[in-house]
């Protein structure tokens, strides 16, 4: 069996497995094509790979040769009939995934493997969103024009930060460690009772609303709301809202725009200079402003980033825990000797695969049609 992997198109700094991964792909008794330069922006050159046993190839050789094709986004052309494993975000591009299903492609798409206890070794999801969080402090005490840290010195003091993260995932806890580092204060929102405690855990405040739709049956994802719960949660939002100086979104709804949580009236409570990043930017934002990949600054001077891609400012290590999720997920289709085995009887594998057999296999991406 032979895997390839391919150049990210655009902007994208990651790459879907680094040298180290591709030798324990080999090991799977597999030949492993890598495409030149692949590896280029996550600091992995061609003769790192050479070096492990992998074979420097082109991209038309590697959609000609290959029997799983690994691209982190969806790649620019693909070829009938193959395998291809990537993070696609099947459920905001559904007509995509039915051509790929036209063309008797079997795509497995890392971003709907279910979130159980024996998925978490390969949940891209967390690995990445556990890097977004940290840069999105980062990044935010790198924009706002003012310290994070309290500071006490004979020409006055300095308050510190007043922080607000609206999502309390993977990357919504890694932000109030990072924070809570660099010394502000840090309050969280979150639609889920459940994160409470790991909230409080770790030194930030929980700003509770009464009424949320159970969550506990979708998998660890957030959920729609009522009408009349959202309208709790602007109010108690917008308290938040009027003192706060530095805001991180991150709330995203599987297959479903992402929800307004700050809305205009709320960022115009927001004295100058304020920062928000929003996490959420590519499926809408958490804003009415947000523009993906694009800084927005409000009439009162607030500043507000779109990047739902901030794991790509540290591609290396990014790519290094990516390239461990995916290597975890073939060792469940790759048996030892090498040869390919799809047991759709694995909750894993049919909860990964978004067509196969020339149609759409995932019924909310289907559903979406």
């Amino acid at each position: 069996m032979t895997i390839g992997i391919l150049t990210e198109p655009g902007v994208e700094t990651r790459v879907s497995a680094l040298p180290d991964i591709v030798a324990s792909f080999i090991k799977l008794n597999t030949t492993v094509l890598v495409e030149s330069g692949a590896g280029a922006k996550a600091y992995a050159s061609d003769d790192d790979y050479k070096a492990v046993g992998a074979q420097i190839s082109n991209a038309e050789e590697i959609h000609a040769k290959a029997d799983i094709i690994l691209s982190i986004n969806p790649p620019a052309s693909v070829t009938d009939n193959k395998i291809y494993l990537g993070t696609f975000q099947p459920y905001g591009q559904a007509q995509l995934m039915q051509q790929w299903a036209s063309k008797g492609i079997t795509t497995f798409s890392m971003d709907t493997i279910p979130r159980t206890t024996r998925a978490q070794a390969m949940d891209v999801l967390s690995s990445q969103a556990n890097i977004a969080g940290y840069k999105a402090v980062l990044l935010a005490a790198t924009e706002y024009p003012r310290y994070f840290p309290m500071f006490m010195t004979a020409a006055g003091s300095i308050p510190p930060v007043k922080l607000l993260i609206l999502g309390a995932g993977v990357a919504g806890l890694q932000a109030i460690a990072t924070a809570k580092r660099l010394g502000a204060v840090v309050e969280v929102f979150d639609t889920r009772p459940a994160v409470k405690e790991e909230v409080m855990s770790l030194g930030a405040k929980f700003v509770e609303v009464d009424g949320a739709a159970d969550a506990s049956a979708a998998g660890g994802y957030a959920v729609e709301q009522t009408e009349e719960y959202k309208q709790k949660q602007q109010d108690r939002i917008a308290q938040s809202v009027a003192k706060t100086d530095v805001i991180i979104t991150t709330a995203q709804i599987p297959g479903r725009k992402a929800p307004i949580l700050l809305t205009e009236e709320m960022i115009a409570s927001m004295r100058k200079g304020s920062v928000i990043i929003d996490i959420a930017a590519s499926t809408g934002g958490n804003t009415p402003y947000t523009k993906n990949n694009e800084t927005v600054i409000t009439n009162n001077g607030v500043k507000i980033i779109g990047n739902s891609n901030l794991q790509a400012s540290a591609p290396s290590d990014a790519s290094k825990v990516y390239g461990k999720n995916i290597l975890n997920f073939l060792n469940l289709i790759i048996t030892k000797e090498g040869s390919l085995h799809l047991n759709f009887e694995d909750d894993l594998v049919i909860g990964t695969c978004v067509t196969h057999g020339g149609e759409i296999k995932n019924e909310r991406v289907k559903g979406s049609l």
